[in-house]
């Protein structure tokens, strides 16, 4: 299994970000992916995911800010960010519950200025 994600940046607070992951060694359709998060100092939390029927489930601290989609033809994940804030600075990781093991991606940096 390989997640490869990209998009992340440095953005001023209010402004948008778009991630995407693109997932191989699995198929695709058939699994929920995810997208978590890890700030300095903190835990890796989740931000958002998408079931293999397309039902979204979002953290309540990007509800309504951010949207997550899927491809399931190009095999991607995408993390539409909108206005966001200082303390959305984290990296952000791909992720996907595969055989009772999770795999990662290895993060992109998003970094939000004031």
């Amino acid at each position: 299994v390989q997640l490869q994600a990209s998009g992340g940046g440095l953005v001023q607070a209010g402004g948008s970000l778009r991630l995407s992951c693109d997932a191989s060694g699995i198929n695709f359709r058939l699994y929920t992916m995810s997208w978590y998060r890890q700030a300095p100092g903190k835990q890796r939390e989740l931000v958002a995911d998408i079931s293999d029927g397309g039902i979204r489930n979002y953290a309540d601290f990007v509800t309504g800010r951010f949207i997550i989609s899927r491809d399931n033809v190009r095999r991607t994940v995408t993390l539409q960010m909108n206005t966001l804030k200082i303390e959305d600075t984290a990296v952000y990781y791909c992720s996907v519950q595969y055989q009772n093991r999770r795999y990662w991606g290895q993060g992109t940096l998003v970094t939000v200025s004031s």
